[in-house]
């Protein structure tokens, strides 16, 4: 427990230091505004970029693993989608952004450092095999389902256009590519460009948490506490219990059983806002649930952690 409060505490505590600086006009919204879109445009692009680029691509890309940690995000989508739909009667478009948030598990800011505090170093293959394709089919998924929510009733000729326009139109879609160009390619990089790059992941995680908080102030869970409470409960317990099913089924060794538990059992990541934002539906659910289950996974992770051999 004490180490999960390291890892937990800090992040509350940047995401705090942005709500107060709003609340206390400190910041300014058009502030937030910006700072998002640095993160959102620059940074996070720049850490995913620099993230593949020197990721060893044939290390532990495991179909089984990775088969079965996104069947169990597809149903955690699947069940927020519906969800949203059938039980909160939300329309189809905040439906979609709402069941993104069941299938973007926070792999990065959470499942890394909890991984390695849990099991060593040595126990992060399998998160970065799943981190390497996280974004990219997320975000195929979330787009795709998007964009025949808002073309509903017109021809679907145009939607793989539309798709593969949204994905690369997305800079974090961007840094991924060409993180995987520079990786198979063995492109040189020379090192006044990396050590550039590093300085722009260093302000990547700090800056998008604070900035967050700010948007936690804007969306604050006004009337939407039950659906946000769904959102947790998606994120948090259905996502890892299919996780753990499959894995199972699927015969993971212990190695592979812990990374794919943990990363399905993390609250929904930062990129849930990016995607709400980038469509302007569902935002005050995505920022506070990010906000929320976070805090909830302080004790739902302390108990998969307790189930995992």
């Amino acid at each position: 427990m004490a180490a999960l409060l390291d890892v937990i505490l800090p992040v509350f505590l940047v995401m705090g230091f942005g709500y107060l600086a709003v609340w206390k006009r400190y910041f300014s919204d058009t502030g937030v505004d910006g700072l998002m879109k640095f993160t959102q445009n620059f940074a996070i692009p720049s850490l995913l970029f620099r993230a593949i680029s020197t990721l060893d691509l044939e290390q532990n890309f495991d179909l089984a693993l990775l088969g079965s940690f996104y069947a169990g995000a597809l149903a955690g989508f699947a069940a927020g989608l519906l969800g949203a739909r059938f039980l909160f009667g939300r329309d189809w478009e905040d439906s979609v952004a709402i069941g993104f948030c069941g299938l973007f598990s926070n792999s990065l800011l959470l499942g890394l450092p909890i991984t390695e505090r849990a099991y060593g170093v040595s126990a992060l293959q399998a998160n970065y095999a799943i981190i390497a394709i996280h974004s990219p089919f997320c975000y195929a998924v979330g787009i795709t389902a998007m964009e025949i929510a808002r073309n509903r009733g017109g021809s679907m000729r145009a939607l793989p256009r539309k798709v593969l326009k949204g994905m690369f139109n997305n800079a974090l879609i961007l840094g991924i590519t060409l993180g995987f160009i520079v990786n198979l390619g063995g492109v040189p990089m020379p090192e006044v460009a990396t050590d550039a790059i590093d300085l722009m992941v260093q302000a990547a995680l700090p800056a998008a948490l604070f900035g967050l908080g700010g948007v936690l102030y804007r969306y604050r869970p006004e009337g939407d506490m039950r659906i946000i409470l769904f959102v947790a409960a998606v994120s948090l317990v259905l996502h890892p219990l299919i996780v753990w099913g499959l894995a199972r089924a699927n015969d993971l060794s212990d190695a592979a059983l812990r990374s794919a538990i943990l990363t399905a059992a993390m609250a929904p990541g930062i990129n849930t806002y990016v995607f709400a934002n980038m469509y302007g539906k569902a935002r005050r659910v995505a920022a506070s649930a990010v906000l929320i289950a976070t805090g909830l996974s302080i004790l739902t992770v302390w108990l998969w952690l307790s189930l995992l051999p």
